[in-house]
């Protein structure tokens, strides 16, 4: 049994189905616990990685945890883990927690997250991930509303990667023989912001336009939906150039034997929510 926690996010999705399309026994955790949109045979289960005592039971009978990074309960958790006889976890990581800057606040939480699993008595593993494309979603109401699509940090390539490729190698760290360890996973091409708005504009036959926004702009707009440390996190990656996201890495092929998708299968596949 396998307990994915986050199960209705973009890569908990994706990782449920690809578990179930083995023929690997599921349960998916998300806050609400509700079974809608779930393959055949997984289990829909309640938790808040907040509150370890929600989480206790359902780790009874599993033997390889996806975990989610960030949350206050993860090291009761992973002590709650090792006691029900889990054997293996895999955590959902970032680059940026091989900078080692704890004083950055994306850094700092995924460093910490690390440590908890490095330091669990569970075989681990770390998907340290580039950007997710999903992450441009984002520009979905702009795209809807004209053809100006307003980016932040215009010159910041990087090599974003399709949670379902992430998925991909969680399931395959997740069996008793999967790769262990930190893991950086990246996309196939690094682009730059309007590389994937030009993109957006052909699969959905639009003339979209992106407009890069000056470095006051993008810190108003983030900041209206994400506390300032945050931000300061991205400028730091993206406008101070700490984080190199630009790195094309082949790690996806080596795993599942398959290239990772580009943007373009991504926004194909994604097309109907703009």
């Amino acid at each position: 049994m396998i307990l994915v926690t986050g199960a209705t996010g973009n890569i908990g999705a994706e990782l449920v189905r690809a578990l179930a399309e083995s023929g690997q026994q599921v349960r998916a955790m998300s806050r609400a616990g509700r079974p809608e949109g779930l393959p055949a045979g997984v289990r829909a289960v309640a938790g808040d990685l907040d509150r370890p005592d929600t989480v206790r039971d359902a780790l009874d009978g599993v033997r390889g945890l996806f975990l989610m990074p960030g949350y206050g309960g993860q090291r009761q958790i992973l002590a709650d883990a090792r006691a029900a006889g889990v054997t293996r976890v895999v955590l959902l990581s970032g680059r940026s927690a091989g900078t080692g800057a704890r004083d950055n606040a994306v850094a700092g939480y995924l460093i910490d997250a690390e440590e908890a699993v490095r330091e669990s008595g569970l075989t681990w593993t770390s998907l340290r991930c580039t950007s997710f494309m999903s992450n441009a979603l984002q520009l979905a109401d702009q795209i809807r509303k004209g053809d100006a699509v307003r980016v932040p940090f215009p010159d910041a390539y990087t090599a974003d990667i399709d949670p379902y490729d992430i998925a991909r190698v969680a399931a395959r760290a997740l069996l008793p023989d999967g790769p262990t360890g930190a893991l950086e996973l990246t996309g196939p091409e690094a682009l730059l912001p309007a590389d994937r708005v030009r993109v957006l504009g052909e699969v959905l036959d639009r003339d979209l336009q992106a407009v890069g926004l000056t470095p006051e702009e993008a810190r108003t707009e983030l900041e209206a939906r994400m506390p300032k440390p945050y931000v300061d996190a991205f400028f730091s990656f993206f406008v101070d150039g700490t984080l190199d996201e630009s790195v094309i890495l082949p790690t996806v092929q080596e795993i599942t034997g398959r290239a990772p998708r580009t943007f373009t299968e991504w926004a194909r596949a994604h097309a109907d929510a703009f």
